[in-house]
């Protein structure tokens, strides 16, 4: 444990202040034909750079510990949720979102977010400038059609996030007196200019949906009529990872039939199965090897060699595994799952074998636990849900080259449970019942018997299962679901003590200042700043 430490103490050092405003200024609008000429590379290379941007560490060159790529992104949003607590500790680099606090446009973490989308953006754009698909063979194709699937999926994310949707913290009409209700991000291809960049307003949802569905149609296309890439990890999206984006993609917009469609059509390819309880509670590669089981349709691996996973503490497993001792979260910011979460669990329920059971639990002391020792310091309910590659939790090269999820059949399930229970709930109740009771645990029964109790258990199901995959930000604020995290028992910090009555402020991200600044069409049009438009409770 030293070794963290003294890399912990270093890094801390060398960062700026926490609270620093945007210093940097990247033109994160449009890519430039200058910069596409200088990117360009064989088809296949320029696909791999898409999921190996995704493990990348400090992209704003500035030594900040919350930039280490996509897992950073997703960790983000479990931790604006009512899900996830974090363990009180001077190393945590994430209470930005977790107290709602320094999220505005002028400051660097709101830079880097913009920053690390629009980079993904940029790379996915290289590959479709590179392709000509009249004269491309059928590999090239193929690669073309994933890229598609990866730049779909970035703007399918940014979308969520920047949109615009109504709260209990802030009014549509800016400080500018613009009204931005249900503007996402511009759009830019591989065939935007310069030019256009630096007048490109936010677009509408219903124009965003069609860029993405017009993407993932594409992608559809291609990769169902092309070649089989070798791709064992699945680092590529295949045809049924394109099918569970369009499941995405229509849930967001709401067309809850389509969303049901698509995620059956993900099911129906027969390649992926539900985790069982054996490969969920494994201790040695438990949501960390996509090989493992059937399950993962997705995943971003991080190998030996990446520079991730060679820096030690700057990486997914660093983070999100807690038994992972040379990383940050063993040095005191433990992810843990939300008391009332971790209360909704049935102790039938072999998922709830995750979490650290308090000491009057009769789970106690029955957790799968790579290190009886250090298992009995952590608090209860910390996560053992992720582990470190083969289970080492001294060695990084080891425990830090590892899978983090990108996409589940499980979370397919859910989608179709959920789509269906908006417009026929009792048969949304059935799928539901019919995924707990034969894959998490045979006396489930689903006791709501209204359309809205019904989703409230499948969105539920949905936030274990998905717990610290960074999957239901999503849903929370689709639903309009509040965040609560104030109330007798809980474990959250009291400046993370917030009740709210709908969806959350924070959750309409701000587009950092700079890109209005390079960025006309976008300078007046921003979110309104959400930070601290809350009061924390206190227990």
């Amino acid at each position: 444990m030293n070794n963290i430490f003294k890399s912990l103490l270093a890094a801390a050092v060398v960062a700026p202040a926490l609270t620093g405003c945007v210093e940097e200024t990247f033109p994160t609008s449009g890519a430039t034909q200058d910069q596409l000429a200088a990117s360009s590379k064989a088809t296949e290379a320029l696909l791999w750079a898409m999921p190996a941007y995704y493990n990348t560490f400090d992209i704003m060159a500035s030594s900040q510990a919350y930039d280490w790529g996509y897992g950073a992104l997703m960790h983000v949003r479990d931790v604006m949720t009512s899900d996830m607590s974090i363990e009180a500790s001077g190393y945590d680099w994430f209470t930005s979102w977790e107290f709602n606090r320094y999220i505005g446009p002028n400051y660097m973490r709101t830079q880097w977010v913009w920053n690390f989308y629009n980079k993904q953006v940029l790379t996915c754009n290289n590959l479709m400038a590179s392709v000509d698909l009249e004269t491309a063979d059928e590999a090239q194709k193929t690669f073309y059609g994933a890229g598609l699937a990866f730049r779909a999926s970035t703007y399918l994310d940014m979308a969520r996030l920047y949109e615009f949707l109504p709260n209990d913290g802030t009014s549509s009409v800016n400080l500018n007196g613009n009204d931005v209700s249900g503007l996402t991000v511009p759009i830019v291809t591989d065939k935007t200019t310069e030019a256009e960049s630096r007048n490109n307003p936010r677009v509408p949802r219903q124009q965003m949906f069609e860029f993405i569905m017009g993407d993932l149609d594409l992608a559809e296309q291609l990769i169902a009529s092309g070649v089989e890439t070798s791709d064992s990890w699945h680092n590529i999206p295949d045809i049924a990872v394109v099918y569970g984006l369009k499941a995405r993609t229509y849930m967001w917009v709401e067309d809850y039939p389509k969303a049901a469609e698509y995620a059956r059509k993900a099911i129906a390819t027969g390649k992926y199965a539900p985790l069982t309880r054996d490969e969920w509670l494994s201790t040695t590669d438990g949501f960390n090897n996509s090989q493992l089981g059937k399950s993962w349709m997705w995943c971003s691996k991080a190998m030996k060699e990446d520079a991730c996973v060679q820096s030690g503490i700057l990486n997914w497993t660093a983070w999100a595994s807690n038994e992972a001792q040379y990383g940050y979260a063993a040095a005191g910011p433990f992810s843990k799952i939300s008391v009332a979460l971790y209360n909704q669990m049935s102790d039938r329920d072999f998922r709830k074998l995750s979490y650290k059971a308090p000491e009057d639990s009769p789970l106690a002391g029955q957790e799968p636990v790579l290190d009886a020792e250090f298992a009995a310091s952590l608090p209860a309910y910390s996560s053992f849900k992720f582990r470190p590659g083969a289970g080492n939790i001294e060695d990084y090269n080891v425990g830090s080259a590892t899978c983090m999820p990108l996409m589940r059949i499980e979370e397919m399930y859910l989608i179709e449970a959920e789509a269906v229970a908006h417009t026929a709930p009792a048969q949304g109740k059935q799928l539901i019942e019919d995924f707990m009771k034969t894959y998490r645990y045979n006396v489930y029964s689903c006791r709501a018997t209204d359309q809205e109790g019904i989703i409230d258990e499948i969105f539920t199901q949905k936030c274990i299962e998905l717990w610290g995959e960074g999957q239901t930000f999503f849903d929370y604020k689709r639903l309009n679901k509040p965040v609560i995290r104030g109330y007798q028992g809980t474990n959250f910090q009291q400046s993370a003590q917030f009740n709210t009555t709908t969806r959350p402020a924070w959750m309409n991200f701000c587009i950092v200042e700079t890109e209005g600044n390079n960025n006309e069409a976008v300078k007046d049009w921003n979110n309104p700043d959400p930070s601290d438009c809350y009061t924390s409770l206190k227990f």
